[in-house]
């Protein structure tokens, strides 16, 4: 009994630095503000040519298709007073695989929510809130440490991390697009995804740093209570 109540403390502790990174994730794809701030910096508008207000149609309509059940996007804007489809095949062949990422993120994200939950309740039905604080502290710390090496990784060479995230994410060389014909990459130039990388990266960090204060002062009033 010992062992398992060991192993599970651990699982819970390795679960929370995913769960975290996944909300985060999770959180930066649904975030019309983060898309509307990217396309803002890095001026989108001039080499697609689209406006403000198709841009952000635009952003609202992967958002959709993210969460959606449809397989293919079909997103349509206009474009110099014209409909004009936004994505040619082989992006919308990239687009069907980013969204398998994104739901294997919303897998995790539930699966290790469904766990750190659970284990939660039973720790404190069986009054072992010192060690469920203790677990919290140790999970986030270990947190905290992995997104400070994705930072510190990023800042120096995310050009680097960028292309092995896809090669070891994709089975094909879909992702390598030419950003003076494909709108995708147009849209999301690589400035953008760094600067989402240190969004996820500083959300995961903050919420650790949330998590880890509340079960501080948690452990700290049962010991001096």
């Amino acid at each position: 009994m010992t062992v398992l109540t060991t192993a599970a403390r651990w699982l819970f502790v390795l679960c929370l630095p995913p769960l975290l990174l996944t909300a985060s994730i999770g959180g930066a794809v649904n975030w019309l503000g983060l898309y509307t701030y990217g396309f803002e910096k890095y001026d989108v508008g001039q080499p697609t040519g689209l406006a403000d207000t198709e841009l952000e149609k635009a952003a609202r309509g992967l958002i959709g298709y993210f969460n959606s059940d449809e397989e293919n996007i079909s997103l349509s804007v206009e474009k110099d007073g014209k409909p004009f489809v936004l994505f040619n095949q082989r992006e919308v062949a990239h687009l069907r695989d980013v969204k398998g990422l994104i739901r294997l993120d919303y897998l995790v994200l539930l699966g290790t929510l469904i766990y750190t939950m659970g284990y939660a309740s039973f720790s404190l039905c069986r009054k072992n809130r010192r060690q469920l604080w203790w677990g919290m502290i140790w999970g986030n710390i270990l947190t905290l440490v992995l997104m400070a090496a994705l930072r510190l990784i990023t800042l120096y060479n995310f050009d680097w991390f960028f292309r092995q995230f896809h090669l070891l994410s994709f089975t094909n060389e879909l992702w390598q697009l030419d950003p003076a014909r494909d709108y995708l990459i147009m849209l999301f130039p690589g400035g953008f995804w760094y600067d989402a990388t240190q969004v996820c990266a500083l959300a995961a960090g903050t919420m650790a740093v949330v998590l880890s204060g509340v079960a501080w002062g948690l452990s700290r009033r049962k010991v001096l209570s």
